[in-house]
């Protein structure tokens, strides 16, 4: 099993990179071979809708020559899909909602003249999220947003663990939060293959 991280923090030492960092030491530890992309150290031009992707139903087909055809690229070799992101205003960071508009199109081939495949299908998609609000208020949004867009784009919605940040004067990792990305990763490895 292979599995493709795509994070969407623009801090290397954030919140969320203290979440993922025992969910990849958990992969690891199940011998699942992962790749951490980094969003923000790409350039990923926002989806204009103009479909040229459409044309090519075999790859990417974007009329962009940016970064997004290298992570279309890894997310096609892998089997798990992990979108890791802090939620801002109630959804994921500029970087990933330009990769997820560009994907939704370039990975669909749905909307030419005629209805093509989805070049990801079945593939397994999770969530690690960190927000400010309680989880059920601050990241079930983008949670219900990402199991309509697995639906469309046949996948496999896989779950989320999402965990608050209590402010800057509090300290955001700790045991709980730890076992939580521990056993998300766990679960993973063991219905995803």
């Amino acid at each position: 099993m292979k599995c493709c991280i795509l994070m969407g923090s623009p801090r290397k030492n954030g919140n969320t990179s203290a979440l993922l960092a025992p969910f990849a030491e958990e992969l690891s530890f199940q011998s699942i071979a992962y790749e951490v992309v980094r969003l923000y150290e790409k350039r990923i031009e926002p989806c204009t809708a103009c479909r040229t992707c459409q044309k090519d139903w075999e790859g990417f087909g974007c009329r962009w020559d940016d970064d997004a055809s290298e992570v279309f690229d890894k997310v096609l070799a892998c089997d798990l899909v992990v979108l890791a992101t802090p939620i801002y205003s109630w959804y994921c960071t500029p970087p990933m909602k330009s990769l997820l508009d560009r994907f939704v199109y370039g990975m669909n081939k749905y909307y030419g003249g005629e209805k093509g495949p989805a070049l990801w299908a079945g593939k397994h998609v999770a969530l690690l999220l960190t927000c400010g609000y309680r989880p059920e208020k601050g990241a079930d949004l983008f949670e219900e947003g990402m199991k309509r867009y697995c639906k469309h784009s046949q996948l496999h919605y896989a779950g989320m663990v999402a965990e608050r940040d209590l402010g800057y004067d509090s300290v955001f990792m700790d045991t709980e939060k730890e076992r939580h990305s521990r056993e998300f990763a766990r679960n993973l490895a063991l219905n995803c293959r």
